[in-house]
């Protein structure tokens, strides 16, 4: 439901960066000024703002509608910082003529000036974009040791591959699993750890699930692949990345079932194994879309009440919130995503205000909590500030 209230912000920004861009050609140019080159130009900026909504009527698997996803996912990412140095070239243009006095007193300065803002504006924001796209697919590995104070058996050490995040679907294909499930693989991981979020809410925007699915069926390690579930794991529809039409009760497309079970992945829904009779992993549902009879999920107690505390716990939960509950309730290793970092600066400094461990590492108590930007990305195909990254965590158990 937030895109109804988004939709009109949206349209003011788009309104005012067009206007902003014709003012700053026609100092330029006087031609620029002129209706054969505005009403193309107009033409052209209202089927890329519209490029959502456009995608959301078409057909699925057509190509039309696979090349306005396209569009859609570049320029979401793209408005953002059309948006930010638009309004910092207006505030610096102020500051000059406001405050510093530097007015230039000739005409021909005048466009010149007008010349170099709209040059280097379009520099920076191409350069920034390209940076963006190129950085969300060039996966990195994040390497974290962790010791854990508890015997785990005839395993001393354990390696864990987490990832999270891959939102399968208008963005995220078949390439960027491949790359994803090499670096999996490449670390040799004794455990595969997928800390929700699998698809992005409609499993029909999934190209081709099956060839997905036995990719994903790939990822070779000792005991096997676990994943909890995440909020983007609903059936909901999706406009620009954000859903509606959902209510408090959630339903989950039988089809992603069967899609983990092809792709050999043992999901938890607020339930625990134990893993080679040495330690347990337990999967906690989402808090905002648990997908549950009742609407509710257990909490942090009632999921590790019956367990034998001795063995070391491993946590696997989409959002990393009720950290003091999870480590109080048992919890020594707590594996999350959801935040991506915030994608897309600043959205990173905006995370980091609103979670307690925002990306990264936290210490809670006994309790090691990681929690991944994530491989995939929601929304725009960028990642600025942020990285999309394999997680590669050594445990020891030092008891």
């Amino acid at each position: 439901m937030i895109a109804i209230f988004i939709a009109p912000f949206y349209l003011l920004v788009c309104g005012y960066i067009l206007t902003r861009f014709f003012k700053t050609a026609a100092c330029c140019h006087s031609y620029a000024d002129k209706k054969r080159i505005k009403i193309p130009a107009t033409v052209l900026f209202g089927i890329l703002a519209f490029s959502p909504l456009i995608a959301f009527f078409l057909p699925y698997h057509t190509t039309a509608r696979k090349i306005a996803q396209l569009v859609n996912a570049y320029w979401f990412g793209a408005i953002l910082y059309i948006l930010l140095i638009t309004v910092i070239s207006q505030l610096i243009s102020l500051f000059l003529r406001r405050v510093i006095k530097v007015v230039p007193n000739d005409f021909f300065k005048r466009k010149k000036v007008s010349f170099v803002c709209l040059f280097l504006s379009l520099i920076t924001v191409l350069s920034v974009c390209g940076y963006g796209f190129y950085n969300a697919r060039n996966i990195q590995l994040s390497e974290y040791s962790v010791s854990i104070n508890k015997n785990a058996g005839n395993i001393k050490k354990l390696k864990i591959a987490l990832i999270a995040d891959l939102h399968i679907g208008y963005s995220i294909g078949l390439d960027h699993i491949k790359k994803t499930v090499e670096m999996v693989n490449s670390q040799k991981p004794d455990l595969v750890c997928i800390a929700g979020d699998i698809y992005d809410n409609d499993f029909n925007a999934i190209q081709d699930p099956d060839a997905i699915a036995n990719e994903l069926a790939k990822m070779k390690s000792t005991y096997g692949s676990y994943a909890c579930w995440g909020n983007h794991d609903v059936d909901e529809k999706i406009l620009a990345g954000f859903t509606f039409g959902g209510d408090k009760t959630y339903s989950r497309s039988r089809d992603i079932e069967d899609f983990m079970k092809k792709a050999n992945i043992k999901t938890l829904s607020d339930e625990t194994v134990l893993v080679n009779n040495s330690f347990y992993i337990s999967g906690r549902l989402d808090s905002s879309k648990p997908v549950t009879d009742s609407g509710e999920r257990k909490t942090p107690d009632e999921l590790l009440k019956d367990l034998d505390k001795s063995k070391p716990v491993v946590v696997l939960y989409h959002e990393p919130d009720q950290l003091e509950e999870l480590s109080k309730a048992g919890t020594d290793l707590l594996l999350c995503g959801h935040t991506h970092d915030g994608q897309l600066f600043p959205g990173n400094i905006v995370t980091r205000l609103k979670w307690e461990n925002a990306a990264g590492y936290l210490k809670k108590g006994d309790m090691h909590n990681i929690v991944t930007s994530g491989v995939g990305v929601w929304g725009p195909f960028m990642r600025v500030g942020t990285k999309a990254e394999v997680v590669s965590i050594n445990v020891t158990f030092s008891k």
